[in-house]
């Protein structure tokens, strides 16, 4: 598995130290000063783990994680300056998996790095039995597969990457739907029942897809 740090931060200050100690831990780096290209750079690539910088120039931190979140399960730490706890919780919400605010540890920062590289190497993100193709919108599942519309696919794919976590109507919307304008829970719940259906060709004794009253819908390895 790549050991490629992502690193987008636009103080080069804090970039340089922080990259010098991710060297020091043998972990390669890959620096982005603001987040225009990094959306690009990460479909392209296969960063182990991405720091990402909440307040960039041109494209903010916030919009980076959300998009990247839309096709990719990569480990994401978010940083920034700002402290309040609703920032906390919006971090999380889109999709990061930690959190640090500055000023903070590098040596700190480098220990959380290798945390989520190590849940990485247990393998605990998906069901190894589940195989999906981000180009072909294919399932495949023992010798079977199912086809997704593209839209279908970024829903599974947000509620795959991220196994018995909760997602509300409210966020599968901001970020499975970020292209259309007249988006309603009826349309999530269309969609959820489609791709149940598709879902329910492969060989599996339960659904993957589950609903979770008043709350949402969440993905169950099998």
């Amino acid at each position: 598995m790549s050991q490629m740090i992502l690193v987008v931060e636009d103080d080069d200050e804090i970039a340089e130290i922080l990259i010098m100690y991710l060297h020091a831990a043998n972990l390669e780096t890959k620096h982005f000063d603001d987040g225009a290209g990094v959306v690009e750079w990460v479909q392209n690539n296969e960063p182990a783990v991405i720091l990402l910088d909440l307040d960039l120039p041109t494209k903010q931190g916030q919009d980076v994680c959300k998009e990247v979140r839309a096709f990719s399960d990569v480990p994401i730490i978010m940083t920034t300056a700002k402290v309040e706890e609703v920032d906390r919780l919006i971090g999380l919400e889109i999709g990061a998996d930690d959190y640090v605010c500055k000023p903070y540890s590098v040596k700190e920062l480098v220990a959380r790095v290798k945390v989520q590289l190590r849940k990485l190497n247990l393998g605990d993100s998906k069901s190894p039995s589940i195989k999906v193709d981000s180009d072909s919108f294919k399932i495949f599942f023992q010798t079977e597969q199912v086809e997704l519309t593209a839209i279908e696919f970024k829903l599974f794919y947000l509620l795959f990457s991220n196994p018995n976590r909760i997602y509300s109507r409210a966020q599968i919307m901001d970020l499975v739907y970020q292209d259309y304008r007249d988006v309603s829970d009826r349309t999530v719940d269309s969609h959820i029942r489609n791709l149940r259906k598709k879902l329910a060709k492969l060989p599996l004794e339960e659904d993957l897809i589950r609903s979770v009253y008043g709350a949402g819908y969440k993905f169950e390895s099998p």
